[in-house]
């Protein structure tokens, strides 16, 4: 059962999106000082990579049990108490030690993985009619803030150290708490919308659900995989930190650019395979063209900001179109979430790796591109009008 307390829908949107605005830039925003970072602690291309692949690990890890804690403790206190997490861990990982870079980072990544798992289904219980239309305005928030991020770490940097520009992340997570503090008068008992979680055997036996949850995986491994390194690419092809740094931004605002076009389509379209392919197709497109034509890069990193930002805004979208309830929404998002960001979690560890074994960028861009052909496949399966029986 829930108490709505009065609260004007207007509160409850916005509180939403501040919190989906910190779920992606309080950790890709460490991307443009990756370099910065290794040479302060002597790391390697996959030892510095891991500090984006922490975060990832830690949504596997605690993705399924997002869904028990919504059933403890309520989804609005839930989600508050995940606010909280990443406030803590931004405050850690720039106290300077090593030692705190990771465990902050881990903190970090526990915090955005129960809100990443449990927004779907709070949209899916307080807006069932608007599943695309608010799953495409909180995609769209994460990307515009993610790019703010990006654009500001490397002159905050160069004003002061890599530590203090890592601390001005602590700004998004605080002001989500403060907007969503009037959400903790809302008493929820979820049990339709996240009872189950990953006990919801049915989800893991649908093929259907499979392919969503792969097309979600391999667009964030791409995705994630770039993000951590494109700035270490840009600056390998001449470009300076501060020009790689802010073609990063264009990289993070462009994912949200296809929420301007997805909503109208999708509702026009009887499914979403069309699109799926198209995105997949954009993304190959623009890798090669950042490996063929390094001098266009504003272009090819634009394109595919576009490009994988919309796959990620349709992977969301799966998982509520796909989905015959809130409580099977919890439960294909809690499969989602935790199997896929394990995948991405390998993204950019092995392509440091990568870079690291050949010293070069060309066959980390080669893999990437490989893997959106293959979601070129998962798309055909996911985007079909159907959902999980």
């Amino acid at each position: 059962m829930t108490s709505r307390a009065s609260l004007h829908p207007f509160w409850i949107i916005a509180g939403v999106l501040l919190v989906a605005g910190t779920l992606r830039g309080t950790f890709t925003g460490a991307g443009p000082l990756l370099g910065d970072i290794g040479q302060a602690f002597d790391l390697g291309a996959s030892q510095a990579g891991f500090l984006i692949t922490l975060p990832l690990l830690a949504f596997f890890v605690v993705s399924p049990f997002a869904a028990r804690l919504a059933r403890a403790a309520g989804l609005e206190r839930a989600i508050f108490l995940a606010l909280i997490a990443m406030i803590g861990g931004v405050a850690i990982r720039s106290a300077g030690p090593l030692w705190a870079l990771y465990l902050g980072s881990t903190a970090l990544g526990a915090g955005i993985a129960i809100g990443n798992t449990l927004l779907p289904s709070l949209l899916k219980r307080d807006f069932p009619d608007q599943i695309t239309k608010l799953t495409t305005l909180y995609a769209v928030t994460m990307g515009v803030a993610s790019a703010g991020a990006s654009a500001v770490m490397v002159p905050l940097a160069q004003a002061f150290d890599w530590r203090w520009a890592l601390a001005a992340l602590i700004v998004l997570p605080l002001t989500a708490a403060l907007v969503w503090a009037p959400q903790l008068r809302r008493r929820s008992t979820p049990g339709a919308e996240a009872t189950t979680g990953l006990s919801g055997i049915s989800v893991w036996r649908s093929g259907l659900a499979w392919q969503v949850t792969l097309f979600f995986g391999v667009n964030s491994f791409v995705y994630y995989a770039v993000a951590a390194w494109l700035p270490s690419i840009l600056t390998s092809a001449g470009m300076s930190p501060e020009v790689a740094g802010g073609l990063h931004g264009v990289m993070q605002l462009a994912t949200a650019a296809p929420g301007l076009v997805l909503v109208p389509l999708v509702r026009r379209m009887k499914d979403q395979r069309a699109l799926a392919t198209g995105f997949a197709l954009l993304g190959l497109m623009s890798l090669a063209g950042l490996y063929a034509a390094p001098g266009l890069a504003m272009i090819w990193v634009a394109l595919f900001g576009f490009a994988i930002g919309g796959a990620f805004i349709l992977a969301l979208a799966f998982i509520g179109l796909r989905s015959r309830s809130a409580e099977q929404t919890a439960q294909l998002s809690g499969m989602t979430q935790s199997v896929g960001y394990l995948m991405s979690a390998c993204g950019p560890i092995a392509i440091g790796a990568l870079h690291d074994a050949v010293d070069a960028w060309a066959p980390a861009l080669a893999a990437c591109g490989a893997l959106c052909i293959l979601l070129v496949v998962l798309g055909l399966g996911a985007g079909r009008d159907r959902q999980v029986a």
